[in-house]
């Protein structure tokens, strides 16, 4: 199992056998470079940890315990971590502030406790069958274990299919579940239970502070959160892509360190370049900048390759460079610093803005609404650029019609539950009912404790979108060349801030991102703070018409889908005709496919 998280953890691996229990780990070293091996025991062997990520804050931790009386023998935060368990036990997950995901087995009452972060930056996957109950950070390790099931279920392709991944706490694989962020898990005596640890705070209407006093908190905050970082015995560097959050990371950094260390990628497609924003930065803050501008022929050739690396289907376009990324990273330093978080912490997306205005388009006459607006919009033109009109009136208008509780994830999704039902080669299935095709959406979206609908939409975000989807990918492509990423915005502290601020701080009007860039207005460049945000997309559709079009004639070509026996052939090229004739811009629902082809062909896990 060790040997496929080789890529990891490449500066050394370890197992223990302790009765009943077996516990592995590769180690990417980072802190305490000699003495911090694992799996690892505390001074009087009564617990052993395996354990993935960092606790940023263990030094104070480790006082606290040493004054209680608790020995140390490294200066590692992996054996703060396992005194911590044997003083507190599940508490001191409390304690914790960073990113983790680990599994101690504790040999005075026979127990596993594994847990994982707050927003589930690290991953944890487990399985139990045929008396066995194993653990991994990815899939791939617990497939090595040959006596087990690793079927798929076809309810899970379903979900890809809308959401572009697998929402947690379910896998691809019908037996193999995710832990849940913010979560621990105990095994005892064969039975597994989780339970909550910490969630996000809803909003708090009165913070009974000014703008002012607001802002200049939250830069405390943020400089805490970087600084708390920057705890490392290796190289550190940051994703430099140009925008307001990674330039935010960026600066704030330059002046707690020497020269800081910026990477960032560019594309020839310059409609889709943003290396000259990153540029900019890096001028400003005097960085040692490294960039590396791409291609659309050596990304779309590396598609393949990525997505048979991940253990699971994966339909971010931006595997492609965030991959790539991280290459070019790697080679100058180990841990880096990213910019994620804000967009969902503080308002960032062009959704929050859609769903305010998809409120007052409900409440326009039918007649306007059916009668001019719907047919005007779809007489807009298309284009295979980063803003394809009609597609965008189209997606507006459907998520406009759906229930609130849906109705973000209508414009997300790849595949809606009525596309499915052409798409599947046999529609007759329970799953492909929206209540229950979408459920992990609507579960999440009405448990929430906040009155806002919009607040509730903020928080799914966070649990869905983030979590599978952007810190999926990061780490995901990250450790496949060894490079550890920190997130300074899901810093506990300043998490929690944002979380529980009030709606109007964050999104105004069309003003996204209100407090924050308010908040650094005086230190970013203002060609930073007043430029649209584009995302880290890559040519999809162009690509899919060009340099992908071989692997879509293969996998999604009519022999192979009829040998399958999901899909049906039919349908599948009504979109492909569709979209290279330029009738209609299908480039998420034909990435979605291909990315799921690629991954099964490579793969080829058994259906149920």
């Amino acid at each position: 199992m060790t040997g496929a998280l080789r890529h990891r953890g490449p500066d050394g691996g370890g197992h223990i056998l302790e009765g009943p229990a077996a516990l592995g780990h590769r180690r990417l070293s980072i802190i305490d470079l000699s003495t911090g091996g694992q799996p690892m025991a505390d001074a009087n062997d009564l617990a052993v940890v395996s354990f993935n990520g960092e606790i940023y804050n263990f030094r104070e931790i480790r006082r606290d315990l040493t004054a209680k009386g608790y020995v140390f023998r490294t200066n590692s935060d992996t054996e703060v971590l396992v005194n911590a368990w044997l003083d507190k036990g599940p508490d001191c997950l409390d304690l914790f502030e960073g990113m983790f995901a680990f599994a101690l087995w504790d040999k005075r009452s026979r127990t596993l406790f594994a847990a994982r972060d707050r927003f589930g930056k690290k991953p944890f996957v487990y399985t139990l069958q045929k008396g066995v109950f194993a653990f991994a950070s990815e899939i791939t390790a617990l497939r090595t274990l040959p006596f087990l099931d690793f079927s798929v279920a076809p309810q899970a392709l379903a979900r890809f299919l809308s959401y572009e991944y697998v929402p947690t706490p379910q896998s691809i694989f019908s037996q193999v579940r995710k832990l849940k962020p913010g979560h621990y898990l105990l095994l005892h005596g064969g039975d597994v239970t989780t339970a909550p640890y910490w969630d996000m705070p809803p909003p708090d209407p009165d913070t009974g502070q000014s703008e002012d006093e607001l802002c200049e908190r939250l830069r405390l905050l943020l400089a805490q959160a970087v600084k708390r970082r920057l705890v490392s015995d290796v190289p550190l560097g940051v994703f430099l892509s140009g925008g307001i959050d990674s330039s935010t990371v960026a600066a704030f950094m330059a002046g707690m360190s020497a020269r800081v260390k910026t990477f960032s990628i560019g594309f020839t497609e310059k409609s889709y370049d943003e290396s000259a924003y990153a540029r900019a930065v890096a001028k400003r803050f005097a960085t040692d900048h490294h960039e590396r501008i791409l291609s659309a022929a050596e990304c779309g050739g590396l598609l393949p390759e990525i997505v048979a690396r991940f253990d699971e289907p994966m339909a971010d376009p931006s595997i492609v460079p965030t991959y790539l990324l991280s290459k070019v990273t790697r080679e100058k330093v180990t841990v880096a610093l990213g910019g994620d978080g804000p967009d969902e912490l503080f308002a960032g997306y062009e959704y929050f803005v859609g769903f305010n205005l998809a409120e007052r388009y409900r409440r326009l006459p039918g007649l306007l609404r059916r009668g001019l607006i719907e047919p005007i919009a779809r007489r807009l033109p298309q284009s295979s650029g980063y803003v394809n009109p009609r597609a965008v009136a189209r997606t507006f208008l459907a998520g406009a019609a759906a229930p609130r509780n849906l109705r973000v994830q209508t414009w997300l999704s790849a595949f809606s539950p009525q596309a499915q039902v052409s798409l599947w080669r046999n529609p007759d299935r329970d799953f492909l009912a929206p209540s229950r095709l979408l459920a992990p959406t609507i579960e999440l979206f009405d448990a929430f404790p906040a009155e806002a609908p919009l607040a509730r939409v903020f928080y799914t975000f966070a649990r869905q979108y983030m979590l599978d989807y952007i810190l999926v990918k990061v780490d995901r492509c990250s450790m496949m060349h060894s490079l550890e990423v920190r997130a300074p915005f899901l810093d506990r502290d300043l998490a929690e801030f944002a979380c529980r601020l009030p709606i109007s701080m964050k999104l105004r009007g069309d003003k996204r991102k209100y407090l924050l860039k308010k908040a650094v207005a005086d230190i970013l460049p203002r060609e930073i703070l007043s430029r649209p945000k584009r995302g880290f997309l890559i040519p999809a559709s162009m690509w899919l018409r060009e340099s992908l079009k071989p692997h879509m004639d293969e996998l999604l070509g009519e022999s192979h889908l009829k040998r399958q026996g999901l899909f049906d052939p039919k349908a599948v090229a009504a979109l492909r005709a569709e979209h290279q004739d330029g009738v209609c811009d299908h480039r998420k629902e034909l990435w979605t496919l291909l990315v799921l082809q690629l991954w099964l062909d490579k793969n080829r896990p058994g259906i149920e």
